[in-house]
């Protein structure tokens, strides 16, 4: 039994896109094994991956892209996950911010510039997650721009980036403290990446800190200066469009531990192994389910912007999140030992996919946003 055996409820998207990132991720998997244990980035899958159109796959056809669906690139990220945990995830946080600015687009605003960049070749790398809402480092006002210095941590993907997409805190503006959102080429003098990414999983994600020292920030890179310490309706488009990519990624990682444990214990009558395999599917359907209806409410990123669709797709990402670690430790338990040896992929998956937990928001702090929205309060705490 495979997974391609159990019902999927992720059908609109086209075979294309699907297929080629199949054909992608199979050049991809013989390095997986030794990247993860040496935990170097792939910098050659993200050329491949500019050069088959699949960084460019969700800009829409008239700015030069092309003119994927929400849920296709979904399926494209889930695709690679099979294959190469640690590049779909990272390739996930581009995709991310591409599918941001589709939303904008889709309400109005001009994304001309971010489109024309991506149809170019650009890869996109955010430092949303560790800045959230009240960001970090230190902004400085100069002539034509801003003067910046910031740590920025966990980065996936910086090594092999082209801009940066981050934010600022502004302590000194005169309405009180601010957020600058910018964006950086990684190529600007003062900006370097510090190589300290070493973790239990997602080993080669390239997720290393961006320092930037003094660096020249013009106006012109500015695109939202906001309160630093109050709920930005950005961060509920960024939720929307960001949360279900995500996940995909990882579906993709328990997608394959479902494959690999089934073919393991396949001809086994053993009789503990069929509640256990009943239990690694209820695990894995309700994860991708939760996920499809993560990408169903998205409204291939016409959603609206309110705090109750951000609470929403959150606590759909804690379920789905434990339901993947469920289903990846369930996978072990039902092939046994043999499972727990790093010469089985089960164990790098087991690593890999409890990355889901980290991002945006952690349980505990998403169990606050949705009870405080639920109740009636704004999603961070000024009461």
């Amino acid at each position: 039994m495979t997974t391609s055996t159990i019902p999927t409820t992720m059908t609109e998207p086209t075979t294309e896109w699907t297929a080629l990132a199949r054909r992608v991720g199979e050049t991809l998997r013989p390095e997986v094994a030794e990247r993860d244990r040496s935990g170097e980035i792939n910098a050659a899958a993200f050329d491949q991956l500019r050069a088959s159109g699949l960084s460019a796959a969700l800009v829409p056809v008239e700015f030069g892209g092309g003119g994927a669906t929400h849920r296709e690139m979904g399926e494209v990220l889930r695709e690679l996950g099979r294959h190469d945990p640690a590049t779909a995830v990272a390739f996930a946080m581009h995709c991310h911010l591409v599918a941001t600015q589709v939303w904008r687009h889709n309400h109005g605003n001009d994304a001309t510039p971010v489109f024309q960049k991506v149809a170019a070749g650009a890869l996109l790398v955010s430092t949303g997650a560790s800045d959230w809402v009240t960001s970090s480092g230190r902004a400085e006002r100069i002539e034509g721009g801003y003067r910046v210095h910031a740590r920025k941590s966990p980065a996936s993907g910086c090594e092999v980036g082209t801009v940066l997409v981050t934010s600022i805190r502004w302590d000194g503006a005169p309405e009180g403290p601010q957020v600058l959102h910018c964006a950086i080429p990684l190529a600007t003098p003062g900006v370097r990446i510090e190589k300290t990414w070493d973790t239990l999983g997602l080993r080669a994600s390239g997720s290393h800190s961006v320092v930037l020292e003094d660096v020249f920030v013009p106006d012109a890179a500015i695109s939202l200066i906001r309160p630093a310490d109050l709920w930005p309706p950005l961060l509920n488009v960024v939720i929307g469009a960001a949360m279900p990519l995500v996940m995909a990624a990882y579906l993709g990682i328990a997608d394959e531990a479902v494959d690999l444990a089934t073919a393991l214990v396949t001809g086994r009558t053993d009789p503990h192994i069929f509640p256990l395999v009943g239990e690694l599917i209820n695990a894995h359907t309700t994860a991708e389910d939760l996920i499809e209806a993560m990408f169903t409410g998205s409204d291939n990123l016409r959603f609206a912007n309110t705090d109750d669709y951000a609470s929403r797709t959150l606590s759909r990402k804690t379920v789905a999140a434990q339901n993947l670690i469920d289903t990846v430790r369930l996978a072990i338990e039902t092939v046994g030992g043999v499972g727990y040896s790093r010469t089985c992929e089960l164990e790098m998956r087991y690593r890999d996919v409890h990355g889901s937990l980290f991002h945006p928001l952690p349980r505990a702090k998403q169990t606050q946003f949705t009870g405080r929205v639920a109740l009636g309060f704004g999603p961070i705490g000024t009461d």
